[in-house]
């Protein structure tokens, strides 16, 4: 038609193919998770630390040989030096061995108390969750009964009432493990029972889980395969939390004298032996006050990096 301007040739018309369409790139929710995870710089500043720490009481036994109970009473009271690194206690003893050797103990009764805390907590509040009625009012009722107790006069009484007897079954060294891992786990499951209800009380109501129980899933089926799998982010955040309180717990009784036996060496067994030495000898609560400090404070950084990589409505 006259007047109208010519269309540009296309990429047909040259002979060139089209370009393809870019497709949205798509990422797991592992992937997600973990790249809003390194975003959180002391989350992973956090992470490398514990690792280190982790793996320098668990390897650094078979490198620094010096046994635990060795006793020099020339190098009484000695700080750091390239003999005794970390310096000597009253005895002579070196206190990198005793450290390296009673990091495992604090932090596996940490761990191990966080599990049972974790399982007790989440056992109990997807019951209440998922119940309704009396059932999750009983549980509820159990739970703020529990919440209401002084923890730490009921931690030394039952530590002082049945510590013998389980020395008698399991050995002095175990006994006294189990014992401060099932008190302190007994006592830390109750903000996890009341985190998972409220997670299991908002997502049972969502359509997912509508749409499972009018295909007859069962209440088993619905917490198992729907309802629990989204409620783990908020306890993983728990269970970090969990860990570092259980660690000051054990070191709490180790101080007061109600934890583990003195030739079994405990950060916080290590800070009850140096309290009459402070003066003196400050290195000796310095090395183990340092290491329990250090350990709780990762953790909590991991626990927040965690917490906002969970989050989906954070923006990072």
């Amino acid at each position: 038609m006259a007047g109208s301007t010519p269309a540009s040739p296309t990429a047909e018309a040259v002979g060139l193919a089209p370009a393809p369409a870019s497709k949205p790139r798509s990422t797991s929710p592992r992937a997600e998770v973990w790249r809003r995870f390194r975003r959180h710089g002391l989350a992973v500043a956090g992470t490398i630390i514990l690792v280190l720490i982790v793996g320098a009481v668990l390897v650094g036994p078979w490198l620094w040989r010096v046994p635990i109970n060795d006793i020099d009473f020339a190098a009484r009271l000695a700080g750091p030096s390239l003999a005794h690194p970390f310096g000597t206690d009253d005895l002579g003893q070196d206190l990198l061995a005793r450290m390296l050797y009673g990091g495992r103990i604090s932090i596996a009764v940490g761990f191990a108390a966080m599990l049972i805390a974790i399982v007790v907590g989440v056992v109990v509040g997807a019951i209440a969750g998922i119940s309704r009625g009396s059932v999750d009012a009983a549980l509820m009722w159990v739970t703020d009964l529990f919440l209401s107790l002084p923890q730490l006069p009921l931690l030394l009484l039952v530590i002082y009432l049945f510590r013998d007897f389980l020395k008698g079954i399991v050995g002095p060294e175990g006994g006294v493990f189990v014992l401060i891992v099932l008190v302190i786990g007994g006592f830390r499951w109750m903000p996890v029972a009341r985190l998972v209800r409220a997670q299991f009380l908002s997502l049972r109501e969502k359509e997912f889980v509508e749409a499972a129980r009018a295909l007859g899933a069962s209440n088993m089926r619905l917490v198992v395969r729907h309802i629990l799998p989204n409620a783990l982010g908020p306890v993983i955040v728990a269970g970090t939390i969990d860990v570092a309180a259980a660690i000051i717990a054990e070191s709490t009784l180790s101080f007061l004298g109600l934890g583990f036996p003195p030739d079994i060496p405990t950060w916080g067994r290590l800070l009850f032996d140096a309290k009459d030495y402070l003066d003196i000898a400050p290195h000796w609560a310095l090395f183990a006050g340092g290491a329990i400090f250090l350990t709780v404070i990762t953790i909590n950084f991991i626990g927040d990096g965690l917490r906002d990589a969970l989050d989906p409505r954070k923006v990072m």
